[in-house]
């Protein structure tokens, strides 16, 4: 449908790289067939897809890391056979990955020159020169990092910014971000968005893998869609638009995505009332109907984490109260709401939700061990094991096996196994804090879908997101919280994102006060 020959006019010396044709198979799988990419000096480009699209296959080449079977490479104006990730660097290509490859146990310093130590005599390390360099790059990047700290000792965010610093003093032409921002905050985020700004002026090719399509078109030039391991279209991305994106990515319009049967009834599950910690939140007042979804928006800081941490025991709210099926419920611990009938799929899945160590199967099973044991002691692996294999069957778990470690999974089936450990539980309220942050269009699809069929079954959800046209898209009603206040409850049918957006800012609020009293 889409052709890129209008967008690609220009000579060969305008592009970094220009990947043509480009076709890759593993033993069963066809990953790439006649995949194209050009990428222009100084622009930052999209490269945008499903999971199991192809992206990370076709990166994975570009930097040594795979070998083609079939196309050419041509990068900087001559055709090369990128042989190694050896080769791919010494060329100038670098890749900064959501988990970063540093050698974590050494300094920031000692990370810009990793085998390459300079040396004042045959036998002493040059260390002015280490640290001297090291804090020049960093301070050239407006960057205050001591280069004498270990890497390990940093933010998650900072270790991002020294990679990218690192490949800046070895003479990067073409840089990859993959999911850069998908463990950093808002202004972490903001921080590593002036920096791409800096490299795109200095004439670094930049190509941008991200689910988060906000982003795309905040800042990118162009982009690229892959489908199932071929090649869509390229365009510039102030001639498309997100729902267009979507479309391409899947084969379905945004509005599908979001449409399903809601199944919310009177029977009132959960009841909150005046729920109050000091100088986070207060006066938190709702109630959460049988089968419903409740949406729930605010801005970064608004409080919306705190409040259903605190719903679900995880910290300790100062005032209000709580019933559960109009019982009061004193939660104070994760492990009472558990037992209580509450499942929580937490914001940072990695840190919060999984025993990244371990295998699936266990992680699916965390919460069931009690049950699925003999005496409380000795576990029965036929339940273990068949408890794993129906939750990867029935969230479409994409795993080598039941066995495979979780930390080598992708983000969205990630996702799933935390999903799959609340499900096992049984749960009768479901919360879900970002829980599509990070991960493909196609896995978002499948949590809209899942989300159905939980509220079909007469299971509560809580949904926290901070994209407001899926908050809107999922839920029977919204609460909005603002600077940790209720500023008011949105039917569905009234929710528009202005209005929203009003009460979230904290610009509307006695409208929004009655519709809370009366809820």
């Amino acid at each position: 449908m889409y052709q890129d020959s209008m967008y690609q006019v220009g000579k060969m010396s305008d592009y970094i790289v220009e990947m043509k044709n480009i076709s890759k198979s593993f033993p069963g799988v066809r990953a790439l067939s006649n995949v194209n990419l050009s990428v222009k000096k100084g622009e930052v480009h999209a490269l945008v897809g499903e999971n199991g699209a192809g992206k990370s296959t076709l990166i994975k080449i570009l930097t040594g890391a795979y070998q083609k079977d079939e196309g050419t490479i041509v990068f900087d104006g001559k055709e090369v056979d990128v042989k190694d990730p050896h080769f791919s660097k010494n060329i100038g290509i670098h890749a900064v990955y959501q988990d970063i490859t540093l050698a974590m146990h050494l300094s920031v310093g000692e990370n810009f020159f990793l085998g390459e130590l300079p040396m004042s005599s045959p036998f002493t390390v040059d260390w002015k020169k280490v640290y001297s360099t090291a804090n020049d790059v960093l301070a050239s990047l407006d960057l205050k990092i001591d280069p004498h700290m270990l890497v390990r000792n940093l933010p998650v965010a900072k270790q991002e910014m020294v990679a990218i610093a690192k490949a800046i003093y070895e003479k990067s032409k073409l840089m990859i971000f993959d999911e850069p921002t998908a463990l950093l905050t808002n202004e972490e985020s903001e921080e590593l968005f002036k920096i791409i700004a800096r490299l795109k002026s200095e004439g670094i090719g930049i190509i941008y893998i991200s689910h988060r399509l906000e982003e795309v078109f905040r800042f990118c030039d162009a982009v690229t869609i892959l489908k199932d391991g071929r090649y869509v279209a390229t365009m510039p991305t102030k001639d498309t638009n997100e729902d267009e994106l979507i479309s391409l990515m899947v084969g379905r319009k945004i509005e599908e995505m979001y449409y399903f049967e809601h199944h919310n009834e009177p029977e009132v599950v959960l009841s909150v009332r005046n729920l109050t910690k000091k100088k986070v939140f207060q006066g938190i007042h709702f109630d959460l109907h049988k089968g419903e979804i409740l949406g729930m928006f605010g801005l970064v800081g608004s409080g919306r984490t705190d409040i259903v941490l605190s719903i679900f025991g995880a910290t300790k709210y100062d005032e209000g109260s709580i019933s559960f099926f109009g019982k009061p419920a004193n939660v104070r611990k994760p492990r009472e709401a558990i037992e209580l009938g509450f499942g929580l799929v937490p914001e940072n899945r990695r840190t919060q939700g999984l025993a990244l160590p371990l295998s699936v199967k266990i992680n699916i099973n965390l919460l069931r061990y009690k049950k699925i044991s003999h005496f409380g002691i000795v576990i029965d692996r036929n339940r273990e094991l068949s408890n794993a294999k129906s939750f990867i069957q029935e969230l479409s778990i994409k795993t080598p096996s039941e066995d495979a470690i979780v930390r080598n999974l992708s983000g969205g089936n990630q996702q799933k196994v935390v999903i799959g450990k609340c499900l096992a539980n049984q749960p009768k309220i479901m919360i879900f804090d970002e829980p599509t942050l990070g991960i493909d269009v196609g896995s978002k699809e499948e949590i809209y879908t899942l989300l159905e069929k939980l509220t079909k079954t007469g299971t509560s959800v809580i949904f926290i997101s901070s994209y407001l046209p899926e908050v809107i898209g999922v839920s029977d009603r919204i609460v909005v919280i603002s600077e940790g206040r209720q500023m008011g409850i949105i039917d569905r049918n009234e929710a528009t994102e202005e209005r929203i957006m009003k009460l979230a800012s904290g610009i509307e609020e006695n409208s929004a006060k009655i519709e809370s009293e009366a809820v």
